[in-house]
């Protein structure tokens, strides 16, 4: 439930900063968004523990890409209404939030050994699936 908060949430703030965007519309920043969540959630399926620096690589690739989003995001905020700011800002704090979550279970991810491996893999896909949720909440 709290992945679908934060990506609900994300999406909110990207339909408010997007407005502001004349180069690209709501919509398709949303689609863009959810298909690198989309593919995200498809690379994490099925890694062993002797895929451990694979799944790490990948994982952190995505969360750079969504960093990056949150940035865009943020600036597009700035850019926008004050009655637009004060809506989208504690939303676009979620979801950094949950980034900073899922950052900290990569880097669990990182140390793992092989008796923690699913422990960690799981910890990791739950934080994902809450920045993903985050992420369709705010779209919503």
């Amino acid at each position: 439930m709290k992945h679908k908060n934060l990506l609900i949430s994300l999406l909110a703030v990207s339909a408010f900063a997007v407005g502001c965007d004349k180069e690209q519309t709501t919509s398709q920043q949303f689609d863009k968004v959810e298909a690198k969540t989309q593919q995200a959630a498809q690379d994490m399926k099925d890694y062993t523990y002797a895929q451990k620096a694979a799944f790490v690589e990948t994982m952190q690739a995505q969360l750079t890409a969504l960093n990056q989003d949150l940035d865009q995001l943020a600036s597009k905020v700035e850019k926008s209404s004050d009655t637009a700011k004060a809506e989208a800002k504690p939303k676009l704090q979620v979801l950094r939030d949950q980034a900073d979550k899922l950052n900290q279970q990569l880097d669990k991810a990182k140390n793992a050994t092989e008796s923690t491996w699913d422990d960690v893999k799981a910890g990791t896909k739950k934080a994902y699936n809450e920045l993903k949720d985050g992420f369709q909440q705010a779209k919503q």
